[in-house]
């Protein structure tokens, strides 16, 4: 399958500042602009946000989980009404996952070949079969426009044998996904779903070497660095991300899975990641605690009841202009929704701003001072 979406790369640089990059990625849904960050949306939506939440938030591509949504509502219900972005409402680019870290995640759920991940459900304990055949035909029917090869990702930490056994499966399993991919892609409706592969090898840097070069012969239009953000350090991390990003094409888009913390996103856009997704924003909004400008708050905390400012008085988000800290905790300590509403759209909007910045900064050649400043005001208050 070719890397090019009708007849040019996908990725389209823009400039670049050191090794950030600046760019656009192109899907038959549309354009997103890069460095972008991908609210989560498990099943279908990114919790307690509509489709307008998130336009008027500034994002412009969202993400869903393969596993989730083929356990409900189905993938085939979803491709009755009109593959994911329809079925939503969103209209606008998305990516699936493979559903790997889903079911490598079930442990003591799963059994585990060189064929696939056999598991259980966690809604009714039924059993299924992953195998990479079966993901692209998953996925090809929930009909995202970017969609992930199924990967092994291993837990942190690991031995380098389960880590080098990781890779060889990654590998094989990427050229399967990729021969069901090219063969579903000949007979289906003319929307393309771009097949990112996933680079693993945990931190051993050697084994990022191995999978890296597998992964790129496979001319996939994406690259993914996988298996990272699993409990390795800060330090370790940016390690393994820094030599395995040296290995990837630079005419292709590069995805850095399941890592959400501004500063681990400020690090990699250093490195040249142009994608990023996460959970965190909209889990930890709903359970007390907001990103601001100034660093996390907990807003559920007591020495908040009365406190008049807005969630961070440096956000011009609507629920900033608007509503109170005291009135938001007091919407969470009555259970009411209202609550996760307002402090998860608080939550997205800061993390689409962080990127419009770093955007910015890179188009004007002072990403190292857009860093260095938003880490300073972030770090120099503990919000409690």
């Amino acid at each position: 399958m070719s890397s090019k979406w009708n007849g040019a790369s996908i990725y389209t640089p823009k400039t670049t500042d050191g090794a950030a990059r600046r760019g656009e990625v192109r899907t038959d849904h549309g354009v997103f602009q890069t460095p972008a960050f991908m609210p989560v949306g498990t099943s279908g939506a990114v919790k307690a946000m509509t489709a307008q939440d998130l336009e008027s938030a500034g994002a412009e591509i969202i993400l869903g989980n393969t596993y989730h949504l083929y356990l409900r509502p189905g993938h085939e219900t979803v491709a009755a009404l009109g593959g994911l972005a329809k079925f939503n409402g969103w209209n606008r680019p998305t990516l699936t996952d493979s559903g790997g870290y889903q079911v490598f995640s079930l442990k003591d759920r799963t059994k585990l070949s060189d064929d696939g991940v056999e598991f259980s459900s966690h809604i009714d304990g039924s059993r299924h079969m992953f195998t990479p055949e079966r993901v692209m035909e998953i996925e090809h029917a929930l009909g995202a426009d970017i969609i992930m090869a199924f990967d092994h990702c291993v837990a942190y930490p690991a031995t380098e044998s389960d880590a080098a056994d990781a890779v060889r499966r990654t590998y094989d399993w990427a050229k399967r996904s990729l021969e069901r991919h090219t063969e579903l892609s000949r007979t289906e409706d003319s929307h393309r779903r771009l097949l990112f592969g996933i680079v693993q090898g945990s931190t051993y840097n050697n084994l990022r070497t191995v999978s890296a070069e597998q992964i790129v012969s496979l001319d996939f239009p994406g690259n993914a660095i996988g298996g990272l953000s699993v409990g390795e350090t800060k330090d370790e991390m940016e390690d393994s991300l820094a030599h395995t990003i040296e290995l990837l094409p630079k005419e292709k888009p590069r995805y850095l899975m399941g890592v959400g913390y501004p500063e681990d996103i400020l690090m990699a856009v250093s490195h040249g990641v142009d994608m990023f997704d996460c959970v965190l924003p909209t889990r930890n909004a709903r359970t007390g605690q907001v990103f601001t400008s100034t660093g996390p708050l907990v807003y559920r905390n007591a020495e908040n009841a009365r406190d008049e400012r807005p969630l961070d008085e440096n956000c011009t988000c609507r629920v900033c202009q608007r509503y109170s800290r005291a009135y938001i905790r007091h919407l969470y300590n009555q259970s009411e929704i209202t609550g996760m509403v307002l402090a998860s759209y608080h939550s997205i909007y800061f993390y689409q701003e962080l990127m419009r910045g770093i955007r910015a900064s890179i188009e004007k050649g002072e990403f190292a001072q857009f860093r260095k400043d938003f880490l300073a005001r972030y770090f120099s208050s503990v919000n409690t």
